[in-house]
Parts: C-alpha cells; sequence; structure tokens
C-alpha cells in the first residue's frame, strides 16, 4: 500500500506528539501477518533457547523472528517515519502488544523512552500498527495532545500484574478530560513521540486486539547518551560512533541470533532496569518474562 502521509499530517504530528489512523497494509497483508503470529504461537509455545515467546514478542523481536525484521523495512511505514525523523534510520526494537478478548491487561500513562538510556531525544518515534481492530472497546491508545513538548516526567513504578508494561511505570495526576482516543482499524498505524503521555484500556471486545509497535531513531541518539546500543539499520546509511548494527536474524531463532540475542539483552538490561526496586522480570537472561 502506499500511504498518504501529507504535511498536514507531520504539522498534527508536530503539534500534538501523534498522528493515528494511517493505512500501512492491506486487508490481505494484516490477515497473513496475523496468521504467521498464531502460528508462532502454536508451533513455538515453550519459546526457544531459554526464552519465553512472551519475551521475544515483547524485547528485540526483530533479533530472532524474521517477520519481525520485515515488517520494520515496510515502505509504506518508513516512508512517514523518515517525512518525521529524515532519511537515516534504525530499528532500535520491534514489539507486539496482545491482549486477549475479555482481558483486563492495561498499559498506564507513560512516556516511552523514559528509561530506554536515550535521554529526552527528539530522534526517535514508535510505529504502531493494529493487526485487528483496535476500537475504542478493544482498549486503543489514548493520547495527551502537547505533552511531548514538555521533559521526561517522573514516573512511579507499580509492578502491577495487570499492566503490560515492563515495570507498571505510571505518570500520576494526568488530566484524562483532554485524552484523545486513536482506534485503529486492521492495517492502520499510528506514529507517536517517545514524550508522548500515552496508555491504553482493557479489551472489552470479542476478538484478540494485536498491536505491532516499532520503535525508530536516527544514528544522531548516540551522539547524545552515553554508551553503546544495538540497531537494525532500515533506510540511508549505516551509523557509525555508539551503534553495533544487527543484519537481522538469519531464519527463526537461528543458534546465532539466538546468541547475539543474549548478547543485547545483558547489554540492555542493566539501563532498562535502572533505578528499579524490583526485579524487571521481561529483561531476565532466564526468559522469565509474563
Amino acid at each position: 500500500m502506499m500511504l498518504d502521509f501529507t504535511p498536514s499530517h507531520l504539522s498534527d504530528y508536530r503539534q500534538n506528539g501523534f498522528v493515528a489512523g494511517r493505512p500501512v497494509f492491506s486487508a490481505s497483508e494484516v490477515a497473513r501477518l496475523r496468521q504467521r503470529i498464531e502460528a508462532l504461537e502454536a508451533d513455538h509455545s515453550e519459546g526457544a533457547g531459554g526464552h519465553d515467546l512472551a519475551q521475544f514478542f515483547r524485547v528485540n523481536g526483530h533479533v530472532v523472528i524474521p517477520m519481525l525484521a520485515e515488517a520494520a523495512r515496510t515502505p509504506a511505514i518508513l516512508d512517514a517515519v523518515e517525512s518525521v525523523l529524515g532519511p537515516d534510520l534504525l530499528a532500535w526494537s520491534v514489539e507486539l502488544f496482545i491482549k486477549e478478548p475479555g482481558s483486563r491487561k492495561t498499559v498506564s500513562w507513560h512516556q516511552d523512552i523514559t528509561y530506554w538510556g536515550m535521554g529526552e531525544t527528539d530522534d526517535e518515534v514508535t510505529a504502531w500498527v493494529a493487526l485487528s481492530d483496535v476500537s475504542v472497546e478493544a482498549g486503543c491508545m489514548r493520547f495527551i495532545p502537547g505533552s511531548h513538548k514538555g521533559r521526561i516526567a517522573d514516573h512511579e513504578d507499580t509492578f502491577d500484574a495487570d499492566n503490560l508494561l515492563s515495570r507498571g511505570q505510571s505518570i500520576a495526576g494526568v488530566d484524562e478530560a483532554v485524552a484523545v482516543h486513536g482506534p485503529l482499524r486492521p492495517g492502520e498505524m499510528s506514529l507517536h513521540h517517545g514524550r508522548c503521555f500515552h496508555a491504553s484500556g482493557a479489551n472489552n471486545s470479542n476478538d484478540r486486539r494485536i498491536g505491532l509497535a516499532i520503535r525508530y531513531v536516527t544514528p544522531a541518539v548516540r551522539n547524545h547518551a552515553p554508551g553503546r546500543d544495538w540497531a537494525m539499520p532500515v533506510l540511508g546509511e549505516t551509523p557509525r560512533g555508539g551503534w553495533d548494527c544487527i543484519a537481522g536474524p538469519r531464519g527463526l531463532f537461528h543458534p546465532a541470533d539466538l546468541a547475539l540475542y543474549d548478547r543485547i539483552l545483558a547489554g540492555q538490561a542493566d539501563t532498562l532496569s535502572a533505578g528499579a526496586e524490583q526485579t524487571v522480570e521481561l529483561y531476565l537472561q532466564g526468559g522469565e518474562a509474563s
């Protein structure tokens, strides 16, 4: 599909910190992606390499699952992200957020980049793609317009079992009266800034609520962040400096990719868990993600 991402959409993103409802996949492409995800769940329910499948879905799945790496290179998505970030792009993470029908799982108010070790960068955007009907009833995302123009807010780690975030991190005192819903039909995408306040509710629909979240960054992120990090170049020039670039998986759960996954997880775990008063299970080497 060709995405019609106009200057008006870019202006909305700059002003509000998000834009929603842009089509990137056809109905047949959505059906094929969903079938492949559910085949993985059926055929690899025990995971691989000592990690639960749920951990791969939520942390760096593009390192070991070709389908997720391919999704990050979708031309229609890249066209829109290039309009926001420029011509040199890396996929830092590719994740799946799945809420079963009737699930009470939620995502609390938060800013994405709070614990990512990237500072308060503007050089990141999340493309969130609906692979099912992500309606208000199904628990679509809500956004606070303009919240990306501020700094990173204080977050409290709740470790709530019904919170899909790694540590149940939550911003207190958000004025929900000004929140804007971002429902998506299957195959539609939203983009949101890493400092934009956003949340999502329970899935009160009769179908699974499946979202694909791709975190894109520019090479410049490491210019103002300490240390090194891993990412997959997807557009433009291959970066230097503080990046270790990965090519994408050799095949599904290839042994060499599983070893790389472990190295990346070990390298990122301290940053992603920094300041937590409890163990952040999503980043454990033993695959104890829930």
